[in-house]
């Protein structure tokens, strides 16, 4: 595994080695070991899996407030997806900044507590499994708008089909306190 910094204090992409033969691919998707040297989260509480339909099709930007703030290791198993992280983090350096990669196969994406996290394929489907490091809370769960003017996330294709739940996530207003 490699672990490259983002533009998002604390988060990392991963790059996996895979390695490959006639019958398949093989990966491995985590090490408490690398994750431990590499000062992240090891300890993992849930695991979720994603499975989104028609490319442009996009999730997010979803985040749990303190103190259920989680870390999460995020994978693609399937497809491709534009996968962007935004710092709540009012005491980071990158506060309201936001980093993307492009997920498949290869590689990971690794959040800290405090940041929102949000995708939209690339392909017709597209599978997302996910590791959380503190249980859904219902009631710690909050969302942003994907297209927040304030954020000006640069998505790779015009957002396509969205959960109401998501389409109603409120702009960022002069009085976000941000997740400190």
């Amino acid at each position: 595994m490699e672990f490259t910094p983002t533009a998002i204090s604390g988060a990392f992409v991963i790059g996996l080695h895979v390695q490959s033969d006639p019958r398949g691919r093989f990966s491995r998707t985590y090490c408490e070991r690398e994750f431990a040297e590499a000062g992240l989260q090891t300890r993992w509480v849930q695991a979720n899996h994603s499975v989104t339909l028609g490319r442009g099709s996009a999730r997010g930007l979803h985040y749990q407030v303190p103190p259920h703030g989680e870390a999460k290791l995020i994978s693609c198993v399937f497809g491709r997806a534009f996968d962007v992280a935004v710092d709540l983090r009012r005491s980071s350096p990158t506060f309201l900044k936001w980093a993307s990669i492009e997920l498949d196969q290869s590689t990971s994406l690794y959040l800290p507590p405090g940041c929102a996290h949000g995708f939209q394929a690339l392909e017709d489907e597209v599978h997302l499994t996910y590791l959380h490091s503190q249980f859904y809370e219902p009631e710690a769960e909050r969302g942003l708008r994907l297209d927040d003017p304030l954020l000006a996330i640069d998505w790779p294709l015009p957002l396509g089909e969205r959960s109401q739940r998501d389409r109603d996530f409120p702009l960022i207003g002069a009085d976000f306190a941000g997740v400190d």
